[in-house]
């Protein structure tokens, strides 16, 4: 039998086991996500516990500046935040949700939707990348180039490594290890064939890697302003800020506001339903899980190029 310092112990390991595999539940993204919104809650006077009625003021006060979906992730993060805290949360109450009720009532639920990067306008961007300095021209290439042909995330893309790449004759299989809707881990891969010329993603890659001198770990590096390779990945913000660069160059400063990280992949299911894939070819690439949200990705751009018959 054990002694009570040894039963002790034993409980100690399982509470730090319990905290570990709790925590490891939420993505690290997630968590900043979170912690950044209580933040903003705490600053604005309220506190963890608090009671429905500081929750309905702070969101009645969020609703003059914020869009639904910012205050929807506001509520989230306070509910979670008195969850792991071991607090009722003020969220579960009914005045609460009517408060939020009438929050999507008055302002709407219809989210921006961000600049769609189809062929052209990739094409277009790419021409002029090489107006920057060598190694940033290199991977800037590289990266929107396979960031439209797996219609990644962002966050996927700066995860990328040399490890996750395995070469074919058609082209190159790419292991997404973990995603937004693979928390655990399972992994699925996204093949990406070869293509014509200087827009092949699959030789812009290899050229990338080459210059850079990478042979393992992170794909996407951060480039200083002397044209410096770093061994430290990018981060999710950098994509969005590439992707605007891009189509600033090409397009100005208009096109560049309604772009972000997310253009690529919109761009890459709007260009694949142009081309009259399916949409379980979509999918395949894409990952999504239905029809409906694959659907919210595709731009009405091919409507737009139908000419008035009066």
């Amino acid at each position: 039998m054990k002694n009570p310092q040894q039963r002790n112990n034993a409980t100690s390991e399982v509470r730090r086991r319990v905290e570990t595999l709790t925590a490891a539940a939420q993505s690290e993204s997630t968590k900043k996500c979170y912690a950044s919104a209580v933040r903003h809650f705490l600053n604005f006077g309220g506190t963890i516990p608090c009671n429905a009625q500081t929750l309905m003021e702070y969101l009645a006060t969020l609703s003059l500046t914020h869009k639904v979906a910012s205050i929807e992730l506001r509520v989230i993060a306070i509910h979670n935040a008195h969850v792991t805290a071991g607090h009722p949360s003020p969220a579960t109450s009914p005045l609460v949700k009517r408060t939020m009720a009438g929050i999507r009532r008055t302002l709407g639920t219809a989210q921006r939707r961000v600049k769609a990067l189809v062929k052209d306008d990739l094409l277009e961007a790419l021409v002029l990348s090489d107006q920057q300095s060598p190694n940033r021209a290199a991977r800037d290439k590289a990266l929107l180039l396979i960031g439209f042909a797996g219609a990644f995330r962002r966050s996927e893309l700066v995860a990328l490594k040399v490890e996750d790449l395995t070469p074919h004759e058609a082209g190159l299989d790419v292991l997404l290890r973990r995603s937004k809707t693979d928390q655990e881990g399972q992994g699925r891969t996204v093949f990406i064939p070869y293509a014509k010329g200087a827009r092949c993603p699959v030789r812009a890659l290899n050229s990338w890697l080459e210059v850079a001198g990478i042979t393992e770990s992170y794909l996407f590096r951060a480039v200083s302003r002397y044209d410096r390779i770093s061994a430290r990945a990018l981060s999710a913000q950098s994509v969005a800020l590439i992707v605007k660069s891009a189509v600033r160059r090409a397009q100005g400063d208009a096109a560049a506001a309604s772009s972000s990280g997310h253009s690529l992949r919109a761009g890459y299911c709007t260009q694949a339903a142009m081309a009259g894939l399916a949409a379980w070819q979509i999918k395949e690439t894409s990952g999504h899980r239905s029809d409906v949200t694959l659907s919210k990705y595709i731009r009405p751009v091919q409507k737009r190029k139908i000419p008035s018959l009066l």
